[in-house]
């Protein structure tokens, strides 16, 4: 491997042309929308598309939207670092999907809200959805500031495109079709976009295959490597990944991100039926699967071609998110046009989740701040739609200058998921689960929930867990060929374990670490969405009690009844279909007692009848 396998600016013109086209695609699909909903004046056809869409392409717009740059680069760098017990990941979407569709899809659906938040008000009073509102808002700026920060890494790594060049342009593409076609557009280009991750990640996959031979020596590869690290099952909660912290963990995660992020539940209760909002959501869960196996596999191929010369330990890339570029550049530069298709693959998972945090945000302002406030027209608030779009997609722009203080992209995502997704989950389930609860309860529920999350959240940035809890395997620099030329820092004595952590927060003295650091503050970073969800159900259930919420009367339809959950149908089947007819072939049961009614289609029949024509 030498030093200059990779070379900023090697993009030829037909990695641009790939690149342009998939921008070109996405930038028309908003002003095909604009011009085929230009009679269509309301800020509901703008945000929910009219409500008319059908659950193929509603499914996949779910899977591309948090499936983003930070799966295409990130992933793979934590199957690298840490091993591919990610993959049970796909245990919680399991999980996630049917909590959403059982729980709270039945719920939204039956109400028509456009903003998830008018439930907050509907169910408890104004300030617990206004509070709700402004928390979305924030924690989605936040993580969109990642996701457009991200890409424009990888773009800055293969081509040597300027970094804020690129953050600026993913923002100004994303922000125009978002304007012009509202809903509908950021559907469609999803799910373009999603089949352009999905092509990106094939092209890496299958070229590493090529190289190594089979799939079998990447398998084999990574077993000895210790990266087939399934089977961890220690209930450690301060363990970065165990089959517990991820499956847990990212069940509550998930769930705050399908069950009551406005950018998912917008989508499926933009559906024309319920049952095509739930298809929608088990379909997705297909594409889910799709995605994850992809960058698992593409992390051990990562590995398999890595396994003896690490370039992250080697200094030839400054942060493990850039080893998927390196990569890409590494086996596909003699391709014309494939390193251009995996950058576009970053840049489609980019622009879905980009779009939709746009218009989600554009829908909540809209809804919960502006429309309880004024007495607008519809054309009126059509207008602000669009000009909040312009808006938000400026704001978001400005924060991927935070992300570039982040440290590690996927840990930074998911903390901001966890920390702010986990108290609004619990207020939300509080609604929904238990009609006992009241606005005191739901108030205070939120805001101790979010202050725990918070607590512990700051305070894992400030004192990262120790090396021995996020346990990163050996990288190896053994095989690496550098010529005497290269002008790198880097010897052969430079221990990639040592590199326990890519965040930059600062390192602390052992003996300057608070109690609390070592525990607390060391938890895995996916158990910080339970604890806020956990502490606000507690909180708020406490203070329901105390504050007589069992007095309450709530309005059946704002909490679930047992006719929203598929068991109650499969259950009333059963009941109605196989026990009755069970019970009327029986022939050999109460003989006795029902002799001469030999045919059992119209035993029921004939004794009804008795009953009703005899008189009392």
């Amino acid at each position: 491997m030498s030093a200059e396998s990779l070379v900023a600016g090697s993009f030829v013109v037909a990695d641009y042309v790939v690149f342009a086209l998939m921008l070109m695609v996405s930038a028309a699909v908003g002003v095909y929308y604009a011009w085929v909903d230009r009679g269509q004046r309301s800020s509901g056809d703008f945000l929910m598309g009219g409500r008319r869409l059908t659950a193929l392409p509603v499914s996949l717009s779910l899977t591309a939207s948090f499936m983003s740059a930070i799966t295409v680069l990130s992933n793979p760098a934590e199957v690298y670092r840490y091993g591919a017990s990610i993959g049970f990941y796909g245990l919680s979407y399991v999980m996630t999907i049917v909590f959403t569709s059982e729980v709270f899809l039945p719920v939204f659906y039956r109400l028509a809200v456009t903003s998830t938040y008018e439930y907050l008000e509907l169910r408890f009073n104004r300030a617990t959805r206004l509070l709700g509102t402004l928390l979305f808002i924030v924690q989605t700026i936040l993580y969109t500031g990642i996701v457009i920060y991200a890409p424009a890494l990888a773009l800055n790594q293969v081509t040597g495109m300027n970094l804020w060049g690129a953050v600026i342009s993913t923002g100004v593409v994303c922000t125009f079709y978002c304007t012009m076609g509202g809903l509908k557009a950021v559907v469609w280009t999803d799910v373009f976009q999603l089949g352009v991750m999905l092509a990106g990640f094939l092209s890496v996959i299958i070229r590493s295959v090529v190289l190594k031979g089979g799939v079998f020596p990447i398998i084999s590869d990574s077993e000895q490597g210790g990266r087939l690290n399934f089977w961890d099952f220690d209930t450690n909660p301060l363990r970065r990944h165990t089959f517990w912290t991820i499956t847990i963990g990212g069940t509550f995660v998930w769930v705050s991100i399908y069950g009551i992020n406005q950018a998912q539940v917008q989508r499926y209760i933009s559906c024309k039926s319920l049952g095509h909002a739930r298809v929608s959501l088990y379909i997705n869960l297909l594409g889910l699967w799709s995605i994850l196996l992809c960058s698992v596999f593409a992390g051990m191929c990562l590995y398999s071609v890595y396994k003896n010369c690490d370039p992250w330990t080697a200094g030839l890339v400054s942060a493990p998110d850039q080893l998927m570029p390196y990569l890409v550049m590494d086996i596909l530069g003699d391709y014309p046009g494939l390193p251009g298709l995996f950058v576009a693959a970053a840049y489609s998972g980019s622009l879905s989740t980009v779009s939709s945090s746009i218009n989600a945000l554009a829908a909540v302002t809209v809804e919960d701040l502006i429309k309880p406030y004024t007495n607008m027209s519809e054309r009126h608030l059509s207008w602000i739609s669009k000009g909040l779009s312009l808006v938000y997609g400026a704001l978001c722009i400005g924060m991927a200058g935070l992300a570039s203080l982040m440290g590690g992209i996927l840990q930074a995502a998911i903390s901001i998921f966890g920390i702010v997704g986990g108290p609004l989950l619990g207020l939300f389930t509080l609604g929904i689960l238990f009609p006992f609860a009241n606005s005191k309860g739901a108030l205070s529920g939120l805001v101790s929930g979010l202050v725990v999350s918070l607590w512990v959240g700051i305070g894992a940035q400030i004192y990262p867990p120790p090396s021995e809890m996020t346990r990163p395997l050996p990288l190896s620099t053994e095989g690496c060929n550098f010529t005497a030329t290269d002008s790198l820092n880097w010897t052969s004595t430079a221990l990639p374990t040592q590199l326990t952590s890519i965040t930059t927060a600062p390192v602390h003295n052992l003996d300057s670490r608070p109690g609390l650091a070592d525990n607390w503050y060391s938890l895995s970073y996916l158990y910080f969405s339970p604890i806020g969800t956990i502490v606000s159900i507690s909180v708020g259930l406490i203070v329901s009690l105390l504050t007589r919420g069992y007095r309450l009367k709530v309005e059946s339809r704002l909490t679930l009844m047992k006719e929203d959950t598929t068991p109650y149908y499969l259950i009333k089947f059963f009941k109605d279909r196989v026990l009755r007819r069970t019970g009327k072939f029986d022939l050999t049961k109460d003989r006795d007692k029902n002799f001469g009614n030999t045919n059992p289609a119209f035993c029921d029949t004939e004794m009804n009848l008795t009953k009703t024509t005899i008189p009392t």
